[in-house]
C-alpha cells in the first residue's frame, strides 16, 4: 500500500467521518486495490490520526462491502464481485426504467438541452485518459434524467446507488471501445426524449446497463480466471 491519503479537515464533519470518506474514495477510485491490506497503524501514520477512527472506518467500510475482515489476518480491500455487480445492476435497471418513463412525461426543453450538453461533455472527456472525470460526467448525464423525473425519493435512491456503481463504472470506462458504445447510447437516449419515442429510450436503457454488465464480467473473468 503505497498511496498517501490526505485528509481535508472540515470543522463541520467529525474526524471519524472524514477518515471513512477518505478511505472510501481511495477504494472506489482505485487508489486502494482489491487485496490491499488495511493496517491500522500504517494508515494512522499516513493520515496523521489515531488508530481509533481508522478502526471505526474499516468496520463501516466492511458493512458496505468495500472491505473484507479476515480472522487473524485483519482487513483488506474487497474484490470486485460478479454477484455484487449483478445485484446492483438488476436494481439499477428497474430504477433507471422508472426514472426514464417519468422523465419522458415531465422533461422540460431546458432539461433536454442540459442533457445534450452533458452528453457532449462526456464525449469530449471520453477522448482523453481521465477515467475519473469520465465517470463523473457519465453520472452527471444520468442525473439530468433523474431530476427530470421529478420524484425526489427515486432520485435519492439512485444517488445512494451510485456509490455501489462507481468501481464498476471505472472498470468499464478503461476501455476505449466501451466509451464509444456509451457515446452512442447516450445520444440515442437524448434523441428518444427529443423525438418522443419512449419505446426506443427504454430499449436503450436496458441495453446500456446490459452492455456494462457483460463488459465488466468479461474483465473479471480475464483477470481472475473465474466464470461468474
Amino acid at each position: 500500500m503505497n498511496s498517501d491519503f490526505t485528509i481535508v479537515f472540515n470543522e463541520f464533519m467529525p474526524l471519524k467521518e472524514l477518515v471513512f470518506t477518505t478511505l472510501k474514495k481511495a477504494i472506489i477510485k482505485g487508489e486502494l486495490q482489491p487485496g490491499d491490506r488495511l493496517m491500522e497503524l500504517q494508515l494512522a501514520e499516513k493520515m496523521g490520526v489515531s488508530r481509533t477512527p481508522i478502526r471505526e472506518a474499516i468496520h463501516k467500510l466492511a458493512k458496505e462491502g468495500l472491505v473484507t475482515l479476515i480472522p487473524r489476518k485483519g482487513a483488506e480491500v474487497a474484490g470486485i464481485s460478479g454477484k455484487t455487480l449483478r445485484d446492483v445492476l438488476q436494481v439499477r435497471t428497474n430504477l433507471e426504467i422508472m426514472a426514464f418513463k417519468l422523465a419522458y412525461e415531465n422533461i422540460t426543453p431546458e432539461q433536454l438541452k442540459e442533457l445534450d450538453e452533458r452528453r457532449i461533455a462526456f464525449d469530449n472527456a471520453a477522448d482523453g485518459e481521465d477515467t475519473i472525470l469520465m465517470a463523473e460526467l457519465d453520472e452527471n448525464f444520468h442525473f439530468v434524467i433523474y431530476d427530470a423525473a421529478g420524484n425526489n425519493k427515486l432520485r435519492e435512491i439512485l444517488a445512494n446507488l451510485k456509490e455501489s456503481m462507481y468501481r464498476y463504472r471505472l472498470e468499464y470506462l478503461k476501455s476505449h471501445k466501451y466509451r464509444d458504445v456509451l457515446k452512442d447510447e447516450h445520444k440515442a437516449m437524448v434523441e428518444s426524449l427529443r423525438d418522443r419515442n419512449l419505446e426506443k429510450g427504454l430499449v436503450m436503457i436496458e441495453r446500456h446497463i446490459d452492455n456494462q454488465e457483460k463488459a465488466v464480467l468479461l474483465k473479471l473473468k480475464e483477470e481472475q480466471g473465474t466464470e461468474f
